[in-house]
């Protein structure tokens, strides 16, 4: 499977770094938190916005659950000390809602014999934001079969072309899980594909 144009995340280089490190001086600061917590929002809210909607596919619900993630990140300023990066903070909490949300989504189809994945797609299909074609949809149909985790490491790796490090670092996971993880979803995402006669 390949990747095309994958979307370059250089959080980890010097310059950022250090833009970063002035930033969280400035949200520890009460006449500058509002300010530099604008700058970050701008900086990130795209990239937290396509992480959250590959995997609730649907805009809106990504947007709802983009706007709590940085409300949360407001409200628990205090308490980011800045050991991590301020992206490896958001994508945390990102990530966090994300799965929160699906958990209560599954809960609430409990008694349901449609499956959250299921209606996960009929949401995409039905989504007016979404213009992917048939193969497009298909990919997203394969990435669905994944369970929820795996999925998840997918999406950061192939979507977010994020580092293993990073990952590691967002979830809590140790590198070498997270590629085993990431090379079996890749072989099950090909399997389903190919039994589908559709190329990626």
């Amino acid at each position: 499977m390949k990747k095309k144009l994958p979307k370059q995340l250089n959080v980890e280089n010097n310059k950022t770094i250090a833009s970063e490190k002035k930033l969280i001086e400035q949200l520890h600061d009460p006449q500058d938190r509002a300010a530099a917590f604008s700058q970050l929002v701008r900086k990130y809210q795209e990239r937290l916005y396509w992480h959250i909607r590959k995997m609730v596919l649907s805009h809106d619900d990504a947007n709802d659950i983009l706007q709590n993630t940085f409300m949360k990140a407001w409200n628990g300023i205090d308490n980011f000390r800045g050991d991590s990066l301020v992206s490896t903070w958001f994508y945390r909490i990102a990530t966090n809602e994300t799965l929160t949300f699906l958990s209560n989504k599954r809960m609430k189809n409990i008694n349901s014999l449609d499956e959250v994945e299921d209606v996960l797609l009929q949401q995409l299909q039905a989504d007016q934001y979404f213009n992917g074609n048939e193969a497009q949809l298909k990919l997203q149909q394969a990435i669905l079969t994944l369970p929820e985790k795996q999925r998840l490491v997918f999406n950061m790796r192939y979507f977010d072309d994020l580092s293993y490090e990073q990952m590691e670092n967002i979830l809590g996971t140790t590198a070498g899980a997270l590629k085993a993880s990431y090379h079996l979803a890749v072989k099950k995402i090909e399997k389903f594909l190919l039994d589908s006669d559709i190329e990626i």
